[in-house]
């Protein structure tokens, strides 16, 4: 077997502790078909220890959307996506992410496309911040409510992905994620919005490639951005003044910046913000995901 079919396996705590069954399950498989080191990190540290020090294994990840968007986060942060191949086995309950992209839901099935699928590569936004965005960005953000509905605890970041310690006795976690219950954990850069509130724009720029799509007179209802796999960005700006039937103003580019009155946007499964100017850039290709054939 060569080195490069060997995997490194990270297991999330979260989907440890959410559905250790479909676990138990993938590992099996994994371990079935290829060689596996397993590891289980305690926090934050140990998961981009283990991250950093692959070698040329390939490393898979099970664990849910926030999951993977905390991995391609911290590669891209280190100028590591290029050379890793990330492989995912979706496990937890937000999962809408990974079944866009074209991963298996199912634990068997997942963890067979680890072992018996192609590399893919998927193009990303990321922004000025060195933030990453693996699907889309959306301004407003859902409101908590629509964000549980969707993807389970709106409060849950990519801090939470590995947060929990493995063994721990039931009685502390039992309070640990009472505490977690009573007190949402802060997203990695900005706060989250009021459950049930809107945060949206009430006037902002919008420019692509430089150009201005829609500018500080005219007030928006929503902004929505995404890679479309062709190397640039598709931008959808509905202005407040259409009516439910007009079509949206739409745009497509390599970089997409808005600006104007403080606004905070959803990426992926992490809302951030206020903020008052953001800059989202393509990355042809940057991901390195296996999929099935």
């Amino acid at each position: 077997m060569a080195a490069s079919d060997q995997l490194l396996v990270v297991i999330d705590p979260v989907a440890r502790r959410s559905d250790g069954e479909s676990v138990r399950i993938a590992k099996d498989v994994l371990s079935a078909g290829a060689a596996t080191k397993v590891c289980l990190p305690d926090g934050p540290e140990e998961f981009a220890r283990a991250l950093a020090r692959r070698g040329s294994r390939r490393p898979v990840l099970i664990g849910d959307d926030r999951a993977l968007a905390h991995a391609v986060a911290l590669l891209h942060r280190e100028r590591e996506l290029a050379s890793a191949v990330l492989s995912l086995v979706p496990v937890g309950t937000s999962l809408s992410l990974a079944e866009t992209l074209g991963v298996p839901t199912g634990a068997v099935a997942a963890a067979r496309a680890v072992l018996e699928g192609v590399e893919r590569r998927l193009d990303l936004l990321v922004d000025d911040r060195d933030g990453v965005v693996l699907r889309d960005l959306r301004i407003p953000p859902l409101t908590l409510r629509e964000a549980a509905a969707q993807h389970g605890p709106a409060g849950a970041t990519a801090s939470s992905v590995v947060s929990g310690v493995s063994g721990i006795r039931p009685w502390l976690r039992t309070c640990q994620s009472l505490v977690r219950t009573l007190v949402p954990a802060r997203p990695s850069r900005d706060p989250v919005p009021d459950p049930g509130a809107r945060s949206g724009p009430a006037r902002l720029r919008v420019e692509v490639d430089g150009v201005t799509l829609v500018d500080l007179d005219q007030p928006l209802e929503a902004v929505s951005v995404a890679p479309n796999g062709s190397g640039v960005a598709h931008v959808e700006v509905r202005p407040s003044s259409m009516s439910p039937e007009a079509a949206p103003l739409r745009a497509a580019g390599h970089s997409v910046t808005v600006s104007g009155a403080d606004f905070r946007y959803r990426a992926d499964a992490l809302v951030s913000g206020p903020v008052r100017s953001r800059t989202w850039m393509v990355l042809a290709g940057a991901l390195r995901l296996t999929l099935p054939e």
